[in-house]
């Protein structure tokens, strides 16, 4: 456990959480393939009142060796490892991404060195490289990868002479206990942060009415008039599952795709992606009926170099979406991935807030997206008012061959 508390007195039920390992009882042609699970926590983080934790923690616990991953899922939980609703803490996003690291370098968010390994695209450098990432919907939506399938880490022939595998976890989260506005302080509206720079220090465009630049690590939302709350103490509890690497594992290839991304051609250069990771849905005119007129609808085509076979899928999108849908060439539906809205008070049920996302498992062989194949993403927002700093990405998972 990478992480020190100022009180010993910490909950032994949180403690009893932590690099838990279980063995399945399910096997994959071998017993010592059986999954195994372990639960880890993020360091701690504080929040108190509107106040906004955006955390980059390097060298966090993670299964070691040459593994093939089956899932991963994450939840911010108190000290005492108690669920932490939306409606108190919400999770704007959490990623978790692959780096090599020279052996001789501290793992103290020194960065002296590191060499990113992003996934298989699509966008430019390293935007959007992570492994996993999901966002308020993380407690409701399926990650499990069917057998014989796998995401292959830790291969000892990838990690060059002097360099070890290790993994950094992204945590934004933003407390609206008591804040003004809770739907525009999760949106990271400006004018509640009272946000006009940038974190370089350049001047934000007037356009520019929320987003992750207006929410940044230790940024403040704007309170109740005399509301006070206590801070308290919080981590990112994250269960993930694998299978030592064999050659029965099919190894899978991960796609980030983002609606924001256009393609950029210039003269002479190779063609680049522009992912902005996020944008602004406008309201929709006067005059109509009801909300359910209002949808904005966003999309974007993009090419694959190399396609595959597509094994799972799911859609992020942010409070307010309707439906984020991804289109072969020819028009077919490959997943439609739809936002599950809570309707309770309870974590993981907490109302107008997506709780979950619909994901896409079609049987292997029948969803084949062809090398050089231009598919089209879709994202559906309700705009019977602004949202800010909204986003529409889509995860895929794609074997090039399947089991022989």
């Amino acid at each position: 456990m990478r992480f020190a508390t100022q009180n010993w007195v910490v909950s032994w039920a949180l403690l009893l959480l932590v690099s838990c390992t279980i063995y399945s009882s399910t096997a994959m042609g071998k017993p010592e393939n059986n999954i195994k699970t372990s639960v880890f926590l993020s360091p701690k983080f504080e929040l108190g009142p509107g106040s906004v934790a955006n955390k980059f923690y390097y060298d966090v616990d993670f299964p070691r060796g040459h593994i093939a991953l089956k899932s991963f899922n994450a939840e911010v939980v108190d000290e005492a490892g108690k669920s932490v609703s939306l409606q108190e803490t919400y999770l704007h996003h959490w990623i978790v991404i692959k780096y090599h690291q020279p052996k001789n370098v501290s793992h103290n968010n020194n960065q002296t060195g590191i060499v990113y390994l992003r996934n298989s695209g699509l966008c430019q450098e390293n935007v959007l490289g992570q492994y996993f990432g999901l966002g308020s919907e993380t407690r409701g939506t399926a990650s499990d990868i069917p057998d014989p399938y796998g995401i292959e880490i830790g291969n000892p022939s990838e990690i060059p002479d002097g360099y070890e595998e290790n993994w950094f976890i992204n945590v934004h989260a933003i407390d609206t206990r008591g804040v003004e506005d809770r739907v525009g302080c999760f949106e990271c509206s400006c004018d509640l942060y009272n946000v006009t720079k940038d974190e370089d220090g350049n001047p934000l465009s007037p356009s520019y009415k929320g987003g992750l630049a207006c929410c940044p690590d230790n940024s403040q939302c704007r309170l109740e008039k005399g509301f006070k709350g206590p801070k308290r103490s919080l981590y990112m509890r994250y269960t993930v599952k694998w299978i030592n690497w064999d050659n029965h594992v099919v190894p899978l290839k991960i796609y980030m795709l983002d609606v924001t991304d256009v393609l950029k051609v210039s003269k002479g250069m190779s063609p680049e992606h522009t992912c902005k990771i996020e944008y602004q849905v406008e309201s929709c005119s006067k005059g109509y009926n009801s909300s359910s007129d209002c949808i904005d609808v966003r999309k974007t085509s993009l090419s694959m170099q190399t396609g595959g076979y597509v094994i799972y899928s799911v859609g992020h999108v942010h409070a307010a979406a309707t439906a984020s849908t991804l289109f072969a060439q020819d028009g077919g539906v490959i997943c439609s991935s739809i936002p599950k809205y809570g309707n309770g008070n309870e974590a993981g049920n907490e109302k107008g807030y997506i709780v979950g996302m619909s994901t896409c498992y079609p049987k292997p062989g029948t969803i084949k997206i062809k090398d050089g194949e231009t598919i089209t993403l879709e994202i559906k927002y309700n705009n019977s008012q602004m949202h800010s700093g909204v986003m529409g990405l889509f995860y895929i998972l794609v074997a090039e061959q399947l089991p022989h």
